[in-house]
């Protein structure tokens, strides 16, 4: 096992919607990391996989296969393809889970249900054995709650390991080669979730009472989880730290 000192990119789509706790647990490791924002680029020039520690793909308000409005969609897509078959460590949020997954071929079902707020996640069988998710699990009789803030879905693409579901969700995590995409968002801590409420954009889109619901649902649940999440996120650290060249 051999230290790998490329940085990670971090591939955003709103200026809000940053790595946090993902980049915590890079910061704790002194492993570099850098945003890119290409969404809106034709043909953006991407570095090449062999430079890259890791790739995390961000959420964002964009479908998954909105290329036309959105150009910089089909570059991510292939650096995410490129990225997994390179064996590159790879972390996919919301939108970046959706990316990674019609990437490979999965299909994608735009406004398939809306979630919204804390909500309970099912940890599969392979889910309670992944570094990523275990943490979560506290009480094996109760399903760990995490931020939901979706409306597409996409379904698991064909080799992947299915981490997490929802009744109206059936792919909420997976787990790729690679890379592991999460449609819900474990990267948010306090400070992250009162800038999300705060954002004129959020509050176009969210009633005052449902932006209050959520404030209160991360005063009384980020204190224990947004920690047990950071553990998890360490591993994809970990990852891109030890990595074999």
């Amino acid at each position: 096992m051999e230290f790998n000192d490329a940085p990670v990119l971090v591939l955003q789509h709103a200026a809000w919607e940053g790595p946090g706790l993902i980049a915590r647990g890079l910061e704790q490791r002194d492993i570099p990391w850098t945003v890119r924002t290409v969404l809106d680029e034709h043909d953006p020039h991407l570095p090449d996989v062999s430079r890259l520690g890791g790739l995390v793909v961000m959420g964002g308000a964009a479908g998954a296969l909105d290329d036309e409005e959105h150009p910089g969609l089909a570059a991510e897509r292939r650096l995410l393809v490129a990225a997994v078959e390179a064996d590159i460590p790879v972390l996919g949020v919301c939108l970046g889970m959706q990316l990674l997954a019609v990437a490979h071929g999965a299909a994608f079902h735009p406004g398939a249900h809306h979630e919204l707020g804390f909500g309970p996640v099912s940890v599969t069988g392979d889910g309670i054995r992944d570094p990523y998710l275990y943490p979560l699990v506290v009480d094996a009789h109760a399903d760990p709650e995490v931020l939901h803030w979706h409306d597409d879905a996409v379904e698991a693409p064909d080799g992947a390991s299915v981490l997490a579901s929802t009744d109206v969700t059936p792919v909420q995590a997976f787990r790729l080669g690679s890379a592991t995409g999460f449609q819900f968002h474990l990267e948010v801590d306090a400070p992250m979730l009162g800038a999300w409420l705060d954002e004129p954009e959020t509050a176009e889109e969210l009633t005052a009472a449902q932006i209050a619901s959520i404030r209160e649902q991360g005063r009384e649940r980020l204190p224990s989880l947004a920690p047990r999440a950071l553990v998890g996120l360490g591993t994809f650290a970990d990852a891109v730290r030890y990595r074999r060249g």
